[in-house]
């Protein structure tokens, strides 16, 4: 089976990325973060790099879900499902023009269409890392990495407030597969109470899919 994540910037999608992996036995693949040479770039001129970055990210993404879905059971921390919606912020900020919106969109429709050939054409399940808006500027704060911080520049802090409201509409139009919303606010990851009761609400989600496919055998 294959389970992707997704979820906000700073919202702690790797951290469960991580721990879904380790209790299913299985690989996880992480999305391409501390080896990324645009990212810094990009934050510090969002206007310059914004079609760069992007470009850059759907080609890693376009490599990780052909792998996944070609391997046996991973866990995919951030998927080319959810590529689209930050190329789309960044032209609505100005940041990438319609014309590379436009080359984009096409480029990621051949993509789309080459995943659809493939044995297994979708993930077995989504699952959607949530909180609110005060817990990720904070987890973001304590992470440290420096081009992330926002305190003297509230044009950064304002992106994020609007990634965080994209992804809300965003996971209620998803439907390429099941999904779940986990509440890493509720149920912080840095307690392991908290890491159980999460994997069990993964672990019955994956029972429901898993039951038609056993049925049909």
């Amino acid at each position: 089976m294959v389970i992707i994540t997704a979820g906000m910037i700073g919202v702690g999608k790797t951290t469960l990325t991580g721990k879904i992996a380790a209790h299913l036995g299985t690989k996880a693949f992480f999305e391409p973060v501390g080896d990324n040479p645009v990212l810094p770039l990009y934050y510090s001129n969002p206007k310059q790099y914004g079609f760069l970055l992007q470009i850059y990210f759907l080609n890693k993404r376009f490599s990780m879900i052909k792998k996944a879905l070609s391997d046996d059971n991973n866990v995919l921390d951030r998927s080319i499902y959810e590529d689209a919606l930050f190329t789309r912020e960044n032209n609505a900020d100005g940041n990438i023009s319609d014309t590379e919106l436009s080359v984009y969109l096409k480029l990621l429709d051949n993509m789309m269409t080459e995943l659809n050939q493939l044995p297994k054409k979708a993930p077995d399940l989504l699952v959607y890392a949530d909180s609110d808006f005060d817990t990720i500027k904070y987890r973001i704060k304590k992470r440290g990495r420096d081009y992330e911080q926002f305190d003297n520049n509230p044009g950064l802090e304002n992106y994020y407030y609007k990634m965080w409201k994209a992804y809300q509409k965003w996971f209620d139009d998803y439907s390429v597969s099941p999904k779940i919303k986990i509440d890493l606010q509720q149920h912080d990851l840095s307690y392991q109470k908290n890491i159980d009761f999460v994997l069990g609400m993964i672990d019955d989600e994956l029972a429901k899919i898993r039951q038609p496919q056993r049925e049909a055998m």
